[in-house]
């Protein structure tokens, strides 16, 4: 009696920096196929540019002699609202058109889309892929929520660049630049990401303040260099989207290591934001709070001060790399 060909799930995890898909065998076995490709959000990524995102990704993942026997696919997105605002929700619907687009394009012709927020996988990528509890992702943006029958029935932060996200490498990111400018202007105190941002940003090493500015209280920045320095940074920033301000994030934290009074200060208002986005949902002791984003997955650079804050609330914190676990789970739920 000849085998029967398995059949195969595909998880996506859409999110604000980077797109990666997960081809898996349905019955629970290993993961066959990876994919990565440029940013997935719903709401801020053009509709034929995610929809060539999640393509490339899905791409990448399953090879094409294996894309007849795809029968679900689950992808979470940032941008996307969850199951409970209704399938109108507008990041839902413009994550659904683009990955139907995407999946066409490939020959993909699965039985069972589903269409889910970043939170919702986010949660399923915890082991044993629980139902009930909390999550946080903190990345570009930062948000919390309250987890129930794998639905999310309160949500904490999320706001957005322009309004909210505390926490996130987006307001890390601009903590940075306005604390070099303040630097600059003499309104804020000597700090080394001064030189970090600067060289993130392209400007000439001659308006960049003398190695050790910040870290040592003898080196001099001339006041003409100062002004020269501001004058090439902002039309820098400027000249890009908002949201580019998240690419900074990184130099806190190795300026940060560096011991970086001003660095460690900022990531240190970085972890209280993130606690209080958390604590806003009445958390219940032992509850599991399921974390992931660049800046809590494990390793990650806010992971160790955050459960230090969270402590008194006696919540289990479990980080994980990415939604991706979580979209497989939940498509081989829609499947059946």
């Amino acid at each position: 009696m000849a085998e029967t060909a398995p059949a195969y799930v595909v998880g996506i995890d859409a999110g604000g920096t980077r797109t990666r898909a997960v081809l898996a065998e349905l019955d629970g076995g290993r993961v066959r196929g990876e994919g990565a490709a440029g940013p997935g959000n719903a709401l801020t990524v053009p509709g034929p540019s995610l929809a060539d995102h999640l393509a490339e990704a899905v791409a990448h993942a399953v090879p094409e002699e294996l894309r007849g026997r795809v029968v679900a696919v689950a992808g979470g997105f940032a941008g996307a609202g969850h199951r409970a605002q209704g399938a109108d929700e507008p990041g839902r619907l413009r994550a659904r058109a683009a990955l139907t687009a995407a999946l066409a394009r490939l020959g993909v012709t699965a039985a069972s889309v589903g269409v889910h927020s970043d939170i919702e996988t986010t949660f399923a990528a915890a082991p044993g892929h629980p139902a009930d509890g909390l999550v946080l992702v903190a990345g570009t943006g930062a948000v919390a929520a309250r987890i129930a029958g794998r639905v999310p029935t309160a949500t904490s932060g999320g706001d957005g660049w322009l309004l909210g996200d505390d926490g996130g490498g987006f307001w890390i990111g601009r903590a940075a630049v306005r604390a070099a400018l303040r630097a600059a202007d003499g309104r804020g105190v000597p700090t080394a990401l001064v030189r970090a941002v600067g060289r993130d940003l392209g400007l000439p090493e001659e308006v960049l303040p003398p190695e050790g500015y910040g870290l040592t209280g003898a080196t001099v920045w001339s006041a003409e260099r100062r002004t020269a320095y501001r004058a090439g940074l902002l039309p820098a920033v400027m000249d890009r989207p908002p949201v580019r301000l998240a690419d900074h994030a990184p130099v806190v934290v190795r300026t940060a290591e560096e011991r970086d009074a001003v660095a460690v200060r900022i990531l240190q208002e970085a972890a209280r934001h993130l606690a209080e986005t958390v604590a806003a949902l009445a958390p219940r002791p032992g509850e599991p709070l399921v974390a992931t984003g660049g800046l809590l997955a494990p390793d990650g650079p806010l992971l160790s001060p955050l459960t230090e804050r969270l402590a008194p609330l006696g919540l289990t914190v479990t980080p994980v790399a990415d939604g991706s676990p979580g979209a497989v789970a939940l498509a081989r739920l829609g499947r059946f």
